[in-house]
């Protein structure tokens, strides 16, 4: 699965934590420890975090003079790693040009610092044309997960646990007539049309709505780790979310909004009463560990601030009065990695059974007969999705359904692919 990770360029970072000749950060991806760190003229480096020297740790350097400096011995390397001074060394011994730290290619753009960690450094493919990341003005926000990347994403895919998590507790007349959420209260169980496509997987799922209209939940996987949501307004709002990978029990989550309306009605809305439907949640302080960046107050040491009694007076279904928190608490109430043996999988699971089959069929094609994944050399096809809840005519098939919606969305970014650096 690593191998089919690093076919892809991955947010690493995001560009407000690197300061020119600031500290170095460290970073986890795909189980590597690296560090990033933003030289003098504003160059970002990716560098495995050992220094190629002695393996000390270039997270204690001195970034200076556009480079990181060992604190051991003094040698410095540049943001592709190239040894730029080893002053330990006699003049007539040094060898600069034969020592390079290892370093992967990056691409700054709209607040993110990517990184390609595949074999093709010297011509890496061109970046993902992913809609709501290609906004300058794309709203960002990350967030640790202790639990397994796949795991984490299921719950992106998976609608019907809505009514019930998040919703639980509400009633058609706690929101006004022309709220996203309302489908979801008036039909607790929606059917669901499940297809793939070239980005990756789509669902729709679909309820009558209460004037005769069909109310569809459409929402995405797309290769290696996106979502898209269908929480947000379908005409007037893009969404991705990345689970970029930390290690098999760690996944990092970058959450990219963009539109013209109010926001994420998830995150945002309100009942009829004026309160907000969620609480926010609260971060802790960013510490300097490769786990310690972007992690709730809130975690399985508190039981991710559960509430009892809101959970029996009916105010919280889950007694948890964020929507992020309700998610991270049930998947990472469900272990570092997910025994799949222990399951028993139902109709309504249709999208995360039909997900992980063509995730390992994708990453089984490029180990046993060298495919290029979907999407690596074919960026524009990510262009393709937009998620969000919608009403259409009940006649139609998904397909048609979709394609009508996506003709009158409001489009953001630009559908010409970044040149690879």
């Amino acid at each position: 699965m690593g191998d089919f990770m690093r076919q892809y360029w991955m947010p690493a970072i995001q560009s407000k934590e690197l300061e020119a000749d600031g500290d170095p950060v460290r970073i986890m991806l795909l189980c590597e420890k690296l560090i990033a760190f933003r030289d003098s003229q504003g160059r970002v480096g990716i560098l495995d975090q050992r220094c190629p020297h002695r393996c000390a740790s270039l997270f204690l350097g001195r970034n200076e003079d556009n480079g990181i400096r060992c604190v051991y011995h003094g040698w410095k390397f540049d943001v592709e790693g190239n040894c730029l001074e080893m002053p330990n060394v006699p003049v007539d011994f040094r060898f600069e040009p034969r020592v390079k730290a290892e370093a992967y290619k990056t691409h700054e753009a709209n607040g993110i610092v990517w990184v390609y960690m595949g074999p093709n450094q010297d011509a890496p493919p061109p970046l993902p044309l992913i809609e709501a990341a290609m906004a300058e003005d794309a709203e960002i926000w990350c967030l640790m997960r202790d639990c397994n990347w796949m795991q984490a994403l299921e719950g992106d895919i998976d609608t019907s646990h809505v009514g019930f998590l998040h919703v639980g507790s509400l009633e058609l007349d706690d929101l006004d007539d022309d709220h996203p959420m309302r489908p979801t209260i008036l039909n607790r169980a929606p059917e669901y049309k499940v297809q793939p496509s070239d980005w990756g997987v789509m669902y729709g799922g679909y309820r009558e709505n209460d004037d005769g209209q069909m109310s569809w939940r459409v929402a995405h996987y797309m290769f290696p780790f996106w979502t898209q949501t269908p929480n947000n307004r379908f005409h007037s709002r893009a969404i991705a979310r990345a689970w970029v990978p930390i290690d098999d029990e760690h996944s990092m989550l970058f959450d990219i909004t963009c539109g013209s309306d109010e926001g994420n009605p998830a995150y945002k809305s309100r009942r009829k009463t004026g309160e907000l439907l969620f609480e926010k949640f609260d971060y802790a302080p960013n510490g300097t560990g490769f786990y310690d960046r972007w992690r709730c107050v809130d975690d399985v040491h508190n039981d991710w601030g559960i509430d009892r009694e809101s959970q029996r007076d009916g105010t919280q279904y889950t007694g948890i009065a964020n929507i992020t928190m309700q998610d991270q608490a049930v998947t990472e109430s469900m272990g570092g990695i997910t025994d799949h043996g222990f399951e028993h999988l139902a109709p309504s699971d249709a999208m995360v059974a039909r997900t992980r089959r063509r995730v390992l069929t994708a990453a089984r094609a490029l180990r046993e007969e060298g495919t290029v994944p979907p999407g690596v050399s074919d960026p524009e096809v990510f262009y393709r999705a937009r998620a969000g809840s919608f009403l259409h005519n009940p006649d139609d098939s998904l397909d048609e359904a979709y394609r009508a919606a996506l003709s009158e969305a409001e489009r953001y970014g630009s559908k010409t692919p970044e040149p690879a650096e």
